[in-house]
């Protein structure tokens, strides 16, 4: 699932965009770890997007940001604000990237404690496709959920491949679970999983299981550590991920990617924190997990192997910042980190 790179070869060009509240604080944080890291096998180059784009230039993702990253391998990106309300003129940047990169899979690893899993996320329609009208202005929202055969085929045989991956990692045969709801939504659901089950049935190899999406949160709350990869549409994955998170130490650990064939966009799956924004205290390990997503995904993957280590020595008895009931600032996880390395 990664891209070879040879270590020989010119550095990688990767992108790096802050967006807002404390998106920039949390990937500056991560460079300076990948920098430490990979030394001179990265070339960063910055790029802009969010609301604070927006509300400057009138647009959350420029044109010129998109000629940058079409310049690059991939891009670290921090987080996102959204107003609450309709504003003329705005829409989600990471929606619209996601859209104009292709950036068709989204894939967050849940690890901590028992739990070993990865939530694939198909990234491109279901409810987030966009499609929203009135049916009666100022009384009745209609928003219209897409499926589609051809991006349900991408991502299941996106998600075999992980699993196939990930064959032994735990010790017994490859799992994939598809998360739907097709008891109730037929047409929809119903092309959702009758595709995935026809694409899992060419990996023999891997064991396929069926959850509706209702019951499918109960049993990962109750029995998380049986899962392996997860494979869902796009608000399902979207819900599921984020609840996996509490499992495994909560939104400011976890980090996702999302991934194309010619481009990766890894972010941390925490929202900008407003609130803490220019404080010092935001935990930058998520956006870290997701700079070993990037690594990996652009072949670096000795790197991305030795970042993850320093992760996972982090957890064991690095500082906690106030969000794991910590009074450790973002400077003091970043240094223990460094000191790591």
């Amino acid at each position: 699932m990664t891209k070879s790179h040879d270590e020989s070869a010119t550095p990688v060009h990767l992108a790096r965009i802050g967006g807002d509240g404390i998106g920039p604080e949390v990937v500056d944080a991560a460079v300076r770890v990948v920098d430490a890291v990979c030394g001179d096998r990265i070339e960063w180059v910055d790029a802009e997007m969010g609301w604070r784009t927006f509300e400057r230039t009138g647009s959350a993702l420029p044109e010129a940001t998109i000629e940058v990253l079409e310049g690059c391998a991939g891009a670290l990106f921090g987080a996102v604000s959204s107003p609450s309300h309709a504003v003329d003129g705005y829409r989600s940047p990471i929606v619209e990237l996601r859209r104009r990169m292709d950036l068709y899979a989204n894939v967050r690893p849940l690890r901590g404690g028992a739990v070993d899993a990865v939530v694939v996320r198909e990234n491109t329609e279901g409810l987030y496709s966009g499609r929203e009208r009135w049916e009666r202005e100022g009384e009745v929202a209609v928003a219209e959920r897409v499926i589609s055969r051809l991006a349900t085929e991408r991502i299941v045989h996106f998600a075999c491949e992980l699993a196939q991956s990930r064959a032994g990692h735990r010790g017994r045969r490859p799992l994939l679970t598809v998360v739907h709801k097709a008891n109730v939504l037929r047409l929809s659901d119903g092309l959702f999983r009758e595709t995935a089950l026809d694409v899992a049935s060419g990996f023999p190899e891997i064991e396929v299981e069926e959850q509706l999406v209702d019951s499918m949160v109960y049993r990962m709350i109750l029995e998380p550590e049986r899962y392996d990869v997860i494979v869902a549409p796009n608000l399902y994955g979207d819900i599921l991920s984020d609840a996996g998170a509490a499992l495994v130490g909560g939104l400011g650990i976890v980090g996702s990617a999302n991934c194309g064939e010619r481009f990766c966009l890894a972010e941390p799956v925490h929202g900008s924190a407003p609130d803490i924004a220019g404080r010092g205290i935001a935990n930058p390990i998520a956006a870290v997990s997701a700079a070993a997503l990037l690594l990996q995904r652009v072949g670096l993957t000795r790197q991305a192997v030795r970042v993850g280590e320093l992760v996972a020595g982090h957890h064991k008895n690095g500082p906690r910042t106030p969000d794991q009931d910590g009074d450790a600032t973002t400077g003091d996880v970043v240094g223990d980190l460094l000191r790591r390395v």
